[in-house]
């Protein structure tokens, strides 16, 4: 990654910003359909708590139907523990990845499904990668929205035997990706230090070398679009949020709104915000260490509720009143 790329501006997710870009709602009369369909894949041996999170936190940002596809090995656990899911159990191999005859029980979803996660809780790297590969051309035809999370994100770097040495990859269609910064060192190569200090330019420039929402986490969190766009939330969240099983429930949040309508970049900024908001909430009741990840999910449909009546009339959510971003930083690392 070797450009100059930097944002003019950069919007805040306060609260006015997001009145002013309000959510898709369903009709009163609507079904569960309407709602949007969730598929979450993931899971391990290790880590079946992470796609329960994410699965639950689809739920409380408003999606109506729950799918999850996880390891034959845990599916009847985490059946048990998300009654509201249709679980689907898939062939793990000796490193808990998914074999890629998997394909053949999660490829019918394609036309069935609004929005994909995938990611939470898996741990072969390469596996994923393929599995993700293959995944992605029947995703795309359906017009399935895609948040790829953890080492489902090190598609990036696994390319498929036949791809083309000279060629990078790029996704058809926008995906949201969540790295943190050590994630996002991984992926770019960049070191770990020159992303804290500046996220802005490297989330902006794998954004459009990705064609990709990027979310990059950190205190400051900040989320670059492909057409170059940039927003950032900081002043909310704690660190209570820095504890495992965090991540998932942020990427849950996010790919519940994708399939409630919501378009990429906007599912990406408003699951940020909710996410720290719901931080800030459970530190005010029980302190800000301590409280657990499993919590965090609870305080999103009051959230929602309270964004989505806050008046945004003063704010202009293109560009009007935003920080300017001073200074034309290269990449480096």
């Amino acid at each position: 990654m070797e450009s100059t790329t930097q944002a003019a501006t950069v919007h805040d997710l306060d609260a006015a910003h997001l009145a002013a870009w309000p959510l898709p709602q369903p009709e009163a009369e609507g079904d569960k359909e309407l709602r949007g369909h969730v598929l979450v894949l993931g899971g391990s041996r290790e880590m079946p708590g992470a796609i329960i999170l994410a699965a639950t936190a689809a739920l409380r940002a408003g999606a109506g139907k729950l799918t999850i596809a996880t390891g034959d090995s845990v599916a009847q656990l985490v059946a048990l523990a998300m009654p509201e899911a249709r679980v689907i159990g898939l062939r793990e191999n000796d490193t808990d990845g998914f074999h890629l005859d998997a394909l053949e029980s999660l490829d019918p979803l394609a036309d069935k499904v609004d929005a994909v996660l995938v990611g939470p809780g898996m741990r072969d790297a390469p596996c994923t990668a393929r599995l993700v590969h293959a995944l992605l051309p029947r995703l795309d035809g359906a017009g399935v929205g895609l948040v790829l999370d953890a080492c489902a994100m090190d598609v990036m770097l696994h390319m498929p035997h036949d791809w083309p040495d000279d060629k990078p990859m790029r996704f058809a269609r926008p995906v949201v990706m969540t790295p943190h910064c050590g994630e996002m060192a991984h992926l770019t190569g960049l070191a770990k230090e020159c992303i804290v200090g500046q996220p802005d330019t490297p989330a902006l420039q794998a954004a459009r070398d990705w064609n990709a929402v990027i979310a990059l986490k950190g205190a400051r969190t900040v989320i670059a679009a492909p057409d170059g766009t940039l927003w950032q939330h900081e002043g909310a969240g704690n660190i209570g949020l820095a504890i495992s099983g965090s991540g998932d429930v942020l990427a849950g949040i996010v790919v519940g709104l994708l399939a409630r309508g919501a378009p990429p970049e906007q599912a990406a900024c408003w699951g940020v915000a909710l996410h720290a908001r719901a931080g800030d909430r459970l530190a005010q009741r029980m302190g800000t260490l301590g409280y657990l990840a499993r919590e965090i999910s609870m305080e999103v449909p009051a959230l929602l509720e309270q964004l989505g009546r806050n008046d945004g009339s003063k704010h202009v959510p293109d560009g009007t009143g935003a920080r300017h971003v001073p200074g034309d930083e290269q990449l480096g690392g």
